[in-house]
């Protein structure tokens, strides 16, 4: 064991080294994951105690076959004992096993104490197979993992990038690489898929983007940003997401979940809409109605609007005792889909606000969440709940004005407080 080498490519190294527990890695095709992935798999398998062993997980188990197998069987023949195909095992010299497995059946993960597993394709495989069944069989041998794959949209994959990234728990680091940092790969041969392949594929295949977008619905010359207009009305449009106990939801599983937000935006004589800001979060159901008080005692809109349905019915009467107690009252109206989709409906109302200049963004605010759910809009997995709240402005302004010439039509929400 002692006279085995193996030959990392720079970037390779460099994550083979490190010590980190967890490793993260987004990479561009023909990066060299898989080979990584390989060497990984046998010199961890090669220094593995007895009663343990490694694993090797893809997204279905034909896949796991088709990606690893012969990459183990070439890199290893020295060291590897005997090989079973049909049960995807193999036995290296010192007794340990390197099962290579599918996600598609993750109990059959189930009963084995490991001390290392690769994840690859990670983007591909439910994080059930990670959460419920692996990262259980590295506890009892502290075992570690690295997760690799090339982005496909937001999902687990880019919630683990980002663990990776933030530094804020010392057991996972991230990193990124694209095609390019394959130095066997010919710089022309990329140039040329460029020039053939979609921007939307290339940023994706290529340079192992998570920021996507893809459809350019919106682009981002379009975004203006000014100070606040001298004249016209506030209205504030509210987008609902249920009031879970988010406290008790885990770290990732939390970060899947869709947010509240309240937009407040000051609506000219000439019909631009200045956005004050757009408050968002994953609030219960005292906490939201508290926040849209807030925003209705701060700004005093002409009208503010509800998604019409059980969660609005859920936060009115707890909305109602809050105006009656603060003495702050708001016209409140009854927000519809209008029979659209989602998708519909926000590029309806803003597309063409924002590429004509009608939308301009408060200066003084952070506007980077927003950005970014409009500017990857509708991509797989990315949340567009502020770009929602936003849009509900267009049938909101209109209504109100609607109301005022008809006011026979209008019902008071709660009958004590007349609102």
């Amino acid at each position: 064991m002692s006279d085995v080498h193996f030959q990392f490519l720079p970037w390779q190294e460099q994550v083979f080294v490190d010590p980190t527990r967890f490793k993260v890695i987004a990479a561009g095709r023909r990066c060299g994951k898989s080979r990584l992935a390989a060497t990984t798999l046998l010199l961890e398998g090669l220094k593995c105690p007895a009663g343990s062993a490694v694993l090797y997980v893809a997204p279905t188990n034909g896949q796991a076959r088709q990606i690893i197998w012969n990459v183990l069987m070439d890199l290893g023949k020295d060291v590897i004992a005997n090989s079973h195909i049909n049960n995807q095992d193999i036995t290296l010299i010192n007794g340990a096993v390197i099962y290579v497995r599918g996600a598609d059946r993750p109990d059959t993960l189930r009963g084995v104490s490991l001390t290392y597993a690769v994840l690859d394709e990670v983007a591909d495989i439910k994080p059930e197979a990670w959460e419920q069944v692996i990262r259980a069989s590295l506890s009892d041998k502290k075992g570690r993992g690295m997760f690799i794959g090339t982005p496909k949209g937001r999902n687990w994959f880019y919630d683990l990038f980002q663990l990776g990234e933030d530094n804020t728990d010392s057991d996972w680091k991230s990193w990124h690489f694209t095609t390019k940092d394959n130095p066997l790969i010919d710089p022309a041969e990329i140039e040329s898929a460029k020039k053939t392949l979609s921007s939307f594929a290339f940023k994706q295949e290529y340079m192992a983007s998570f920021s996507n977008a893809g459809s350019d619905i919106f682009k981002e010359e379009w975004v203006k940003y000014g100070e606040e207009p001298t004249q016209g009305s506030y209205f504030i449009a509210v987008d609902l997401a249920g009031f879970e106990e988010v406290a008790k939801q885990a770290a990732n599983s939390k970060k899947r979940l869709d947010e509240s937000a309240i937009a407040i935006v000051k609506v000219t004589d000439e019909g631009k809409w200045w956005i004050k800001k757009i408050e968002h979060g994953r609030w219960d159901i005292r906490e939201t109605a508290a926040k849209i008080l807030m925003a209705m005692r701060d700004y005093r809109p002409t009208s503010i609007g509800i998604e019409r349905g059980a969660l609005k019915n859920a936060v009115l009467p707890y909305l109602s005792d809050l105006m009656r107690k603060n003495n702050v009252y708001s016209h409140i109206v009854d927000l519809t889909h209008g029979n659209r989709k989602k998708t519909d409906r926000i590029i309806w109302s803003l597309q063409g606000r924002f590429e004509h200049g009608r939308i301009v963004l408060n200066s003084d605010e952070d506007w980077d969440v927003f950005l970014d759910q409009l500017l990857m809009f509708p991509a797989q997995g990315v949340h567009d709940d502020l770009p929602d709240a936003l849009s509900y402005i267009d049938q909101l302004a209109v209504t109100s004005y609607m109301q005022e010439d008809d006011s026979d039509d209008w019902e008071p929400v709660d009958i004590i407080s007349g609102v």
